[in-house]
């Protein structure tokens, strides 16, 4: 803790001279208990800092603060997706872009000006059944985010793909991965998908045994 004059202000390391804990004039010193910087995390974006730091802080943490729950926010939407994509959870997948007018290219699957679409064929494809049973079983794990705020209300993202798929109707097994760059804006309140591009850079196509099992779990109906 530092010794401060209590006239001057003067520290016990501005001057070599004077005598014992009295400053250079001979005035008493004291000793200056500072307290360190406090933060309340019960209060969503509220980084409050006692004087002399929340002056010179307290702006900047907040706002650092306020960025990276966006961040997270955009994070969890994009695992929120590839969750219901496993899931085989229609709604779900809808859900996480715009009402009206999401931008989506995802290559073979097809390119379009609206989630609905999308929406339709990825019911088609992974709720396909035969015999009452399912037969598409695919598998999402995203990775290496690369969020950029562009507004309050805007952002962009990069994110790698591993894709895997077991295909029971042509006996395949399909592992591929690919960038996905995309868009993102608030919707009433939430963070929701604009557009959405997948760039494949490698896929394996092999057949599945004749010992192969598959034993199907839990989906989303």
């Amino acid at each position: 803790m530092p010794l401060l004059c209590e006239t001057t202000g003067e520290s016990k390391a501005d001057t070599a001279t004077g005598a014992g804990d009295n400053c250079s004039g001979g005035h008493p010193r004291t000793l200056l208990c500072v307290a360190p910087p406090t933060f309340d995390v019960s209060r969503r974006g509220s980084v409050p800092l006692p004087s002399p730091y929340g002056e010179l802080m307290d702006t900047d943490a907040t706002r650092r603060l306020e960025e990276l729950a966006h961040i997270e926010a955009i994070k969890q939407l994009k695992h929120r997706y590839w969750r219901a994509c496993d899931a085989k959870d229609v709604n779900g997948f809808r859900s996480c872009f715009i009402t009206h007018g999401a931008r989506i290219d995802y290559g073979p699957l097809g390119t379009f000006d609206d989630a609905e679409p999308m929406a339709k064929i990825f019911d088609q494809v992974a709720g396909h059944k035969v015999d009452g049973k399912y037969v598409i079983f695919d598998m999402h794990h995203g990775f290496h985010p690369d969020i950029t705020l562009t507004s309050e209300t805007t952002a962009t993202g990069r994110w790698t793909l591993k894709f895997r798929q077991v295909n029971l109707l042509d006996r395949t097994e399909t592992v591929m991965t690919g960038e996905y760059d995309d868009e993102y804006v608030v919707e009433d309140g939430e963070w929701k998908m604009s557009a959405s591009k997948l760039t494949e850079r490698w896929s394996l196509r092999r057949p599945l045994g004749d010992d192969a099992t598959v034993h199907a779990g839990t989906f989303s109906d």
